[in-house]
């Protein structure tokens, strides 16, 4: 993946978001504390928010261009995003959920295919139940398998993790790390969890109050 991100520029409550960066990694990090412009910069790239100026490029295709006047809609930018409330349907029960995020045109036995996705986060016995009758983990293979039925070029993940306790947390790391093994969908991860970090991230881009103090490799 070649993720451009040039003169980004945002205006948040307290501080001005600007980044300008080139990521390339497998799964990126996007670390910093709360309130660091983490979620405001996966909504810019997600085309949810609207920027003074921005270059944002995908690999060849150019998402928003701000000196060109060009902003595609999110549903043309092949991108799944996760956010942090997840935003499940609770009047749906969870197959219903799921099928909102296929494309009719996606083939049955390709590897974004309903079936392919529910047996890798094994959520096929849940496609009867309501949303309200999941756990907390439930609910986040839920939402992750819906992001994954668009066939996306790029999962945003924003705090996947965040309100699980340690043990829930320890079942649901596995499952994201086979998400990145099987699909190989690049990824930026939202966190401040040093461990969820190292434990499937390659990079690292550390931000705080909107700017990028730092960018690390987690992996050789």
């Amino acid at each position: 993946m070649i993720l451009l991100l040039k003169n980004i520029s945002l205006p948040l409550a307290d501080f001005v978001l600007q980044v300008d960066v080139e990521l390339a990694g497998q799964v990126t990090a996007i670390f910093g504390p709360s309130g660091a412009g983490k979620t405001s910069l996966l909504d810019l790239i997600a085309g949810l928010r609207r920027p003074q100026s921005a270059l944002i490029q995908l690999e060849q295709r150019v998402l928003t261009d701000t000196a060109l006047g060009l902003a595609l809609p999110p549903r043309q930018r092949q991108i799944g995003y996760v956010p942090q409330d997840l935003a499940l349907f609770p009047h749906l029960p969870v197959r219903k959920n799921l099928l909102y995020g296929c494309k009719p045109s996606a083939p049955r036995d390709g590897l974004f295919s309903y079936e392919h996705v529910a047996a890798v986060l094994e959520i096929g016995p849940l496609a009867g139940r309501g949303v309200t009758e999941l756990s907390g983990g439930e609910k986040q293979r839920v939402a992750l398998a819906r992001a994954l039925l668009t066939s996306p070029k790029l999962l945003l993940l924003d705090e996947p993790l965040a309100g699980l306790d340690a043990a829930l947390k320890a079942k649901i790391l596995p499952y994201l790390a086979r998400v990145r093994d099987e699909f190989q969908v690049p990824m930026l991860y939202v966190s401040h969890d040093r461990q969820e970090i190292q434990a499937l991230c390659d990079e690292v881009v550390e931000l705080e109050r909107g700017q990028i103090l730092a960018r690390t490799y987690e992996k050789a």
